[in-house]
């Protein structure tokens, strides 16, 4: 098992007759595409940005496929080989159970976790296992569903994806499945690329001054968040401010909020926002208990950000020797790092070139070459 290579092989041009491009060739799966009518969280990142890349794949290809969605009142992507095609009646939930296996007619590529119980022969992406890890991090209700839901889509799946090692060995557990029925495609970092820190705002709104440590996410008690807000008085001595950017998050049980003279909660912020944000942190502080992949992370080392870590769950295999450690339990151990990176130039310049090398080892390209290959051995099959 390892991680999909970031590296594609180009492919031959799209075929053309006399000066004009052939229809695409119709490939034999659909894609689920709730996603396009969600709140983009770190799953919602990966569905669309796999979709992205596989528009791109197969544009060079000449091939097409479509893409089935609810109805929703925001604009499609500019897809060029993704068909977007909006059925119904219905959303959620009882949309995906119902319509799409209806209306598909053939397999379907799952990105978000969940798909139809009665949908063939599926590729299916369940990012982590953290319903059955951590299953105080959830409301009730959302537990229970995907505690019933993912082991029966789990056993009629043709076969399932995720994002890490670590996510692999725990689904497997949890679901009771071969590990050989898992493959692993990660998260990329490309999208990052694409963040113009030039174009925020957010200093409009919020001042700045002070040096800060970034965290990001939910409130959810897998976060963590409360490690590092216990420094909070420690923190000012030092200099140091805390800001915390993300939604609450509505699936999640929620943990108190700290309040502190040093402590700034933002909310939601843009993706030009987070680049403002990374672009003048200290470090990104990522304490969590438990993560499927820790996409955060790897956005802030492809923009250059220091970054300290949890040594918990996959966080080890993805931020290699890019990133200072520490166990999500040992505050003390935190605050030593920090206080090294306030005192150092020299580490946080180490850590930052340390990271870009790192994250470039997560492709987005390379996972939606690895769905590409599922599609056509593991389904067909």
């Amino acid at each position: 098992m390892s991680l999909a290579s970031s590296v594609v092989k180009p492919s031959a041009p799209s075929p053309v007759l006399n000066g004009v491009r052939q229809p695409p060739t119709p490939r034999d799966f659909v894609i689920n595409g709730r996603f396009l009518t969600q709140p983009t969280t770190g799953v919602q990142r990966y569905a669309r940005e796999v979709t992205r890349n596989l528009d791109q794949l197969l544009l060079r290809e000449n091939q097409g496929v479509a893409l089935l969605t609810p109805h929703h009142d925001t604009p499609d992507p500019d897809y060029r080989s993704v068909q977007v095609q909006r059925v119904g009646p219905g959303s959620g939930h009882l949309w995906e159970q119902l319509v799409l296996p209806l209306r598909s007619g053939m397999p379907i590529l799952n990105l978000c976790n969940t798909a139809p119980v009665f949908g063939g022969a599926q590729v299916v992406c369940i990012h982590d296992a953290h319903v059955f890890t951590q299953p105080e991090s959830y409301s009730p209700a959302f537990r229970h569903f995907y505690r019933t839901l993912q082991p029966w889509i789990a056993r009629g799946a043709a076969h399932i994806a995720t994002v890490s090692q670590d996510s692999a060995f725990q689904i497997a557990r949890h679901l009771h499945i071969s590990l050989s029925r898992v493959t692993i495609l990660p998260n990329g970092y490309e999208h990052a690329l694409r963040w113009n820190a030039g174009k925020s705002k957010l200093l409009e709104r919020q001042s700045l001054a002070r040096p800060y440590i970034l965290l990001l996410g939910s409130r959810a008690r897998h976060k963590n968040l409360e490690l590092i807000t216990s420094l909070a008085d420690a923190l000012d001595l030092l200099g140091l401010d805390i800001v915390i950017a993300g939604e609450a998050g509505a699936i999640f049980a929620q943990t108190s909020i700290a309040t502190a003279r040093n402590i700034r909660w933002l909310g939601r912020v843009s993706d030009d926002d987070l680049a403002l944000l990374l672009s003048r942190a200290l470090c990104l502080a990522f304490p969590s208990l438990t993560e499927g992949f820790g996409l955060p992370v790897v956005e802030a080392m492809a923009c250059g950000c220091p970054v300290v870590s949890s040594d918990r769950a996959s966080l080890p295999e993805i931020c290699g020797n890019a990133a200072l450690m520490a166990s999500p339990l040992d505050a003390s151990r935190w605050y030593q790092h920090f206080a090294r990176l306030m005192g150092s130039e020299g580490l946080r310049s180490e850590l930052s070139a340390r990271g870009r090398e790192q994250a470039r080892k997560f492709s987005w390209s390379g996972s939606a070459a690895g769905y590409l290959d599922l599609l056509s051995q593991r389904v067909a099959a």
